[in-house]
């Protein structure tokens, strides 16, 4: 990291930027107060998640996809599976529907912990890891680490492990879990409400910069619950749309200084992800998450993007009381083994979507004669790179006074605040259906 800075003169140059996935740098230069560049730089690879999916069975893209990401796998499995049973016309059972849910709030879960407690909480105790943290904070880090625990053993549980699922399929598990492991699950997830709340309280604790900057957000919205999988996309400027029609929405776009595509819509830019989320369906959170969402002083209207990690902790409240009601919900029932879904066609497209921890997750595949023949995939942080640019415009002018030290703090802090999956994003191919 290199910063300096002169009267009105300021260039910052973070190489590369720590606790996010991936790497990215932020370069920034002013001349005599004038803003002339302002970047965040993806500078990995391109990875052709896309090519190595055509010519695969459907059987095996959700296999393939998700190694997309190594945080959100179970989000990239269950959009692979969508998108797959929608072109092949498979209807699941509800069982089915319920076990990926519950294994989907343990991913957001933990996704949610890592980067609340990990990732962001040392910015605001002036440390520089979490390993620092630990030394001043143990008690922080040691529920961090419980909770992730809790997280990786319920997906394990349901979906076979957390990183890459093996028992989820086209159609329905392979795999179920036994009504013990549900019973042992049940009994610690209504434990972790102490944690929860804890969460609650320290994030209630802290304060987060003064910043905001309107802007456009993008969510799922779903009648009756607050939406992880399938839905409509909506848009806090109003209107909402089939997935199918996604591509009227979501318009990618090549920039040079990144290998990840960035996203428009009706503006030049516009923010996934948890916020997005609240914004878009506050009204739909368990009665407990709109608690700790007035607890952490969170409003439908809120536009700064450093408080996506108090949206990110109101989900946690959620996504705990979910799972529990889940797990009550299939032990009333019981869990047995059921035999998969079967396809009604060979051929056909599907659209596919969920919110993945960092947003609007969408996987489209055209499947002829049980192979895929065209994929494209849309990837959370490729749809949120325009708008943290945005907010790192907005932001240098107003904190410039402050220095070079302080202003590249206050963007690694906003550019964390995204949760940004750097990795993921690297998808350059342009997929057009027909």
């Amino acid at each position: 990291m290199t910063t300096a800075q002169t009267i009105g003169d300021l260039h910052v140059d973070v190489h590369y930027l720590t606790r996010v996935e991936g790497h990215g740098h932020i370069v920034v230069d002013t001349v005599r107060g004038e803003l002339e560049r302002c970047e965040l730089n993806v500078v990995e690879a391109p990875r052709f998640f896309e090519a190595m999916l055509v010519g695969r069975p459907y059987a095996q893209a959700a296999h393939l996809a998700s190694r997309i990401c190594g945080i959100c796998s179970v989000a990239q499995t269950t959009v692979s599976l969508r998108s797959a049973e929608k072109a092949l016309g498979v209807e699941v059972s509800p069982q089915t529907e319920r076990l990926r849910r519950l294994a989907f709030h343990g991913e957001m879960l933990d996704s949610h912990v890592l980067h609340a407690y990990l990732l962001v909480a040392p910015d605001f105790y002036g440390e520089a890891s979490a390993i620092a943290l630990a030394g001043k904070k143990p008690e922080v880090v040691t529920r961090a680490l419980r909770m992730k625990r809790l997280a990786g053993d319920l997906c394990a549980a349901v979906a076979g492990r957390h990183t890459h699922p093996v028992a989820m399929a086209v159609g329905g598990f392979p795999h179920v879990p036994t009504s013990a492991e549900l019973a042992a699950l049940h009994r610690r997830l209504v434990a972790a409400r102490e944690d929860v709340q804890a969460t609650v309280e320290l994030y209630r604790g802290l304060d987060f910069p003064d910043f905001s900057r309107e802007t456009e957000t993008l969510a799922l919205r779903k009648d009756g619950e607050y939406a992880f999988i399938d839905g409509e996309v909506a848009s806090s400027d109003g209107g909402v749309w089939p997935l199918e029609r996604y591509g009227e929405v979501i318009h990618e776009h090549v920039v040079e200084h990144s290998t990840a595509k960035h996203a428009r819509h009706a503006r030049p830019a516009y923010m996934v992800g948890a916020l997005a989320r609240f914004r878009l369906n506050h009204d739909r959170l368990h009665p407990r998450a709109r608690v700790a969402a007035e607890a952490l002083g969170l409003r439908p209207d809120c536009s700064n993007p450093y408080q996506i990690t108090a949206a990110q902790v109101v989900e946690i409240v959620h996504s705990v009381e979910e799972a529990i009601t889940l797990c009550e919900g299939l032990l009333d029932g019981g869990v047995w083994k059921e035999p998969l879904a079967r396809p009604t066609r060979s051929s056909g497209e599907g659209v596919g979507a969920v919110e993945a921890p960092r947003g609007l997750l969408i996987h489209h595949y055209r499947i002829e004669d049980g192979l895929v023949r065209q994929a494209n995939c849309i990837i959370p942080t490729n749809q949120n790179l325009a708008n943290i640019e945005a907010d790192m415009r907005r932001l240098v002018p107003e904190v410039l006074p402050l220095g070079a030290e302080a202003v590249t703090r206050r963007l690694e802090m906003l550019v964390r605040a995204y949760d940004p999956c750097i990795s993921c994003a690297t998808h350059m191919l342009k997929v057009e259906f027909a």
